[in-house]
């Protein structure tokens, strides 16, 4: 093993290894992936995706880059907000998204279950090495994609390479539980519920169980913060969903 380790829910592994293990995770799981969130959350997950959305206020004309951006939803929700503004102002100009995966099985997924479309282009690459230019994008986002990267720094410094001065990064992630006794039926659910309803609708309960872990192992909100301004992103902050299940993390690379 060389002498860099990183996590893997709650192992510790050879750095190298990382990225094909969480790799191996997402292909087992991809044909069931929204149906899982679905279940997993109880549909809250959208509602999640819906504030993440209001608080960027996708704009006609915009280029998204969705990092892990799996199957998609994300980056369609953000082409059809822009799409209706444009509408509504009689504007030519076209928001367009940009599908970034290391995972090929969750973007087949997606054109599978949300087709082609000539606004949405989807591209297999690391969030650590992103295949885009410098200063290309208006606007990147993940979604509970972050904890899964090996070198969080290193992912976070390759968004603000692509995103044109001014532009936005707006991550979100599991997070901390702050509410008092939401925390332990939170922990109960997470670790009992969710392997089993794995193992029942995607065959695969080890994958769901490294998934639990893996929130456990991510950085707190204010930590989280703090590597995002450490990282060269400006006015960063931050807004906790339910309780601090999730959270909504801004940056503009200014």
């Amino acid at each position: 093993m060389s002498s860099e380790s990183a996590s893997f829910g709650f192992k510790d592994v050879d750095a190298r290894e990382k990225s094909g293990l969480v790799k191996g995770v997402f292909d087992r799981v991809a044909s069931r992936y929204d149906l899982m969130n679905d279940l997993m959350s109880g549909g809250v997950h959208r509602l999640w995706k819906g504030m993440a959305l209001d608080w960027l206020d996708p704009q006609p004309g915009q280029v998204l880059l969705d990092v892990a951006g799996g199957t998609g939803d994300m980056a369609v929700a953000f082409l059809e907000r822009a799409a209706r503004k444009a509408r509504r102002r009689d504007s030519a100009a076209a928001a367009r998204a940009i599908i970034c995966d290391i995972n090929e099985s969750m973007l087949r997924a997606g054109l599978t279950s949300r087709g082609e479309r000539l606004d949405l282009a989807r591209v297999t690459g690391d969030a650590e090495r992103l295949p885009l230019a410098d200063r290309s994008v208006d606007v990147c986002t993940i979604a509970f994609g972050i904890r899964n990267v090996t070198h969080i720094e290193a992912a976070l410094r390759e968004m603000r390479r692509v995103l044109r001065p001014g532009g936005r990064l707006m991550v979100l992630e599991f997070s901390r539980v702050n509410v008092p006794g939401l925390d332990a039926l939170y922990d109960a659910y997470s670790f009992q519920v969710i392997p089993r309803l794995g193992q029942l609708v995607a065959g695969d309960g080890e994958s769901y169980r490294y998934l639990v872990e893996s929130i456990r192992r991510f950085p707190d909100q204010a930590q989280f913060a703090q590597m995002m301004r450490e990282c060269g992103f400006g006015q960063v902050a931050w807004r906790d969903l339910t309780g601090g299940i999730a959270a909504l993390h801004s940056g503009w690379s200014l």
